[in-house]
């Protein structure tokens, strides 16, 4: 005797939309002394179609667009692949503003908003035992920012900067030296999550710290030969050190810097002149064996140079509040799309100016996305 049963199969090959039950057969165990002889395959043919005349065998189903199945997978198999986790490793801090005290540091405010383009960010760095500690992670795992990679000191004090903005809203700062982030541990946390990661972004000014050094160098030696590897230059005296920058750029696939820095290192100026951008970029490239160098120029735009290939995008005007991490935003936006290679360079490259600009206009470097906040990939993550 023949029963069938049914089982619920999701098809790859339609990336799960399409659900099919297909007939699982089995013989029922008869009782030893009337064990049947196995049957032939035209016995076996006939009682297939015996079956399917009584309507007992089960044809695969493809749910109606109205099906709960159908509604159930649909947002699945709208949602992007996915995609391995990213590091920003360097300075997390307290920004204070004239405006009150907001969360900064490149590498926070770059993991920020990665994270607000969908992707997992480990924000690798410190912070001290103490109230201003306490209240930047809790105010990062608020955001849904992963904490696990930051490293809790008892004797170094969390960072702070005081910053000021000129009637432009330009921002110079006073960084404050032998805090927290000068002693970043890469541990066994910190090296797990480096050996699957898909980019990691890390910057110059945490290089002030031989400590630090030691530790970016590690985390470099193990991160996937394919991942990304993004060196956001941060040029601010007294923490801006030529030699480690130089040190640096050539294991870096993507070198980002604004048009003063990369005059400084391109022909030792220490002014930008206008249109010398791809100059300064192809001279950098060149040097360094960069796959990718891009220059921003503020409100005149950003240029990115990609395979021997220049591209430039002008800004737009914008009212600015301040331009506080509006850098940080741009980089972020520009990783997160080159990741996904869903979009051109050129657009790419349009998206994060957009952004940036976008950012410039709110208050702090880690504002609240809403619907007018200029992010197509993905989805805002709250």
């Amino acid at each position: 005797k023949i029963t069938h049963q049914s089982r619920l199969i999701p098809c790859p090959l339609f990336r799960g939309k399409p659900i099919f039950l297909f007939p699982l057969y089995r013989s029922l165990s008869p009782s030893p002394a009337h064990t049947p002889s196995s049957p032939s395959p035209p016995e076996r043919e006939r009682e297939r179609e015996r079956l399917k005349r009584k309507n007992r065998l089960i044809y695969p189903i493809v749910p109606s667009p109205l099906s709960p199945l159908t509604s159930l997978l649909s947002p699945l198999s709208a949602r992007p692949p996915a995609m391995p986790p990213l590091l920003t490793f360097g300075e997390i801090l307290w920004d204070f503003l004239p405006a009150g005290l907001f969360a900064g540091g490149a590498p926070l405010n770059s993991a920020y908003h990665l994270h607000r383009h969908g992707h997992r960010v480990h924000l690798v760095s410190g912070v001290g035992r103490d109230l201003l500690g306490d209240e930047l992670v809790r105010r990062l795992r608020s955001w849904g920012l992963d904490t696990e990679t930051i490293t809790f000191h008892q004797g170094l004090p969390t960072g702070y900067v005081r910053a000021e903005i000129s009637a432009t809203g330009d921002a110079t700062y006073d960084i404050v030296p032998s805090v927290a982030w000068d002693q970043i541990l890469v541990d066994g946390e910190v090296v797990r999550a480096a050996t699957t990661a898909g980019a990691l972004v890390f910057g110059s000014l945490a290089q002030r710290s031989p400590f630090n050094r030691a530790a970016l160098d590690r985390l470099l030696a193990v991160l996937p030969p394919a991942a990304m590897r993004v060196f956001d230059v941060n040029l601010r005296a007294p923490h801006d050190d030529l030699d480690r920058v130089n040190q640096l750029a050539p294991r870096a696939t993507l070198l980002k810097l604004n048009a003063e820095e990369a005059a400084r290192l391109a022909t030792g100026d220490t002014t930008a002149t206008p249109d010398a951008e791809e100059a300064h970029a192809r001279t950098l490239a060149a040097r360094h064996g960069c796959p990718l160098v891009c220059i921003t120029a503020g409100e005149r735009g950003a240029g990115l140079l990609r395979d021997g290939a220049w591209y430039w995008e002008p800004g737009r005007p914008v009212t600015v509040a301040d331009t506080v991490g509006s850098g940080d935003a741009f980089l972020a936006s520009l990783v997160s799309h080159l990741l996904a290679a869903q979009l051109g360079p050129a657009a790419a490259l349009a998206a994060a100016c957009r952004l940036g600009e976008w950012v410039a206009t709110q208050r702090g470097a880690t504002p609240a996305y809403d619907s007018a906040t200029p992010v197509s990939l993905f989805s805002k993550n709250s």
